[in-house]
């Protein structure tokens, strides 16, 4: 794959999936420069990495091809196809997120709870990081239903990499 700024391949691509978190990565003039019925969507962390405002106020017809996929005709005649008016792909256009995932989420939930119950004292008012011990228990938790082993680190690896045998295996800084 071809790896490039958005600028330098705005003129030549024809799916444009946006996946940063960031806002403005596809904005106004870009959507112009794209080829006909160029299909757009994100299924970054927000709704604000595809100027869709700029879209509706600068279209001259916007229909609806079916639900969560929209045609936009431009000013300069060209269409872009927008998924999910913008935001998330894959609850928009999809059925959500598969079991498995939820599963995932909601042991993240339940065990930031419990922690938080167990620990009143450890945690002031405030946002806060899962520990690593517990991302990393809700991933190994998971992983027989994925047909996944691991083996386990021996004292002299454990040694070795400066980490504990049942981890946390990265450090505090590091986000999965």
């Amino acid at each position: 794959f071809e790896v490039t700024t958005v600028d330098e391949c705005i003129k030549k691509a024809r799916i444009f999936v946006t996946a940063t978190g960031c806002k403005s990565i596809i904005h106004g003039e870009m959507f112009e420069q794209m080829l006909e019925d160029s299909i757009v969507c994100n299924i970054g962390h927000f709704d604000c990495e595809l100027d869709v405002a700029w879209l509706n106020d600068n279209c001259v017809k916007k229909e609806q091809i079916k639900p969560q996929v929209d045609r936009y005709t431009l000013k300069n005649g060209r269409h872009i196809i927008l998924l999910a008016e913008g935001r998330l792909v894959n609850l928009g256009c999809a059925h959500g997120h598969p079991s498995f995932v939820m599963s995932n989420s909601f042991t993240n939930q339940v065990l930031a709870q419990i922690e938080l119950w167990t620990k009143q004292g450890q945690y002031k008012l405030g946002v806060h990081l899962l520990p690593k011990k517990l991302d990393e228990a809700v991933a190994a938790a998971h992983l027989e239903h994925l047909g996944v082993k691991l083996t386990k680190l021996s004292d002299d690896q454990s040694g070795y990499l400066g980490i504990p045998k049942d981890g946390p295996f990265k450090p505090e800084i590091y986000r999965y």
